[in-house]
């Protein structure tokens, strides 16, 4: 861990950690929820446009790789991620994990001011922490630091 994720594969698994905090009532999820949540215009960069077969093969693929499990329910197929039998971490990684692959590339002021619902990070210094722990695994880095762009402190 951590293998290279599709874009598609990111954004499955990034809005299975996110429903699994924000709207427990609905996790595991149906493909349909999580095609829904995969599409959602807000919280999510780039917005995407993904169908059923798309939002399956990606789940199938994170399902190969021990990242997603699949049960039976009396209606539906409901999915939730296995994250946890492949790592351990704590709230404030799976937080800036969560951020990470439904957002892509964030300053870290970014990750703490997006994360407030999934973490309360009280000062940047605080959110420099599970960074450094992803960056520092291990099983190989899960973050790396990218330079500055034009215009970002």
């Amino acid at each position: 861990m951590p293998p290279n994720l599709s874009q598609h594969e990111q954004r499955v698994l990034g809005c299975l950690l996110e429903k699994e905090v924000l709207t427990p009532e609905v996790y595991p999820m149906t493909l349909n929820s999580l095609r829904l949540a995969c599409n959602q215009r807000t919280s999510r960069e780039p917005v995407m446009d993904m169908d059923e077969e798309q939002v399956g093969a990606a789940l199938n693929n994170l399902k190969g790789r021990e990242l997603v499990s699949a049960r039976m329910d009396a209606r539906a197929t409901k999915y939730q991620h296995s994250l946890v039998k492949v790592a351990v971490l704590t709230q404030p990684e799976r937080a800036v994990i969560t951020l990470l692959l439904l957002r892509g590339a964030q300053t870290s002021g970014e990750l703490r001011g997006r994360a407030e619902r999934l973490h309360e990070f009280n000062s940047p210094a605080e959110v420099e922490e599970p960074l450094l722990a992803l960056s520092q695994r291990p099983d190989g880095a899960w973050v790396q630091r990218l330079p500055r762009r034009p215009g970002e402190k």
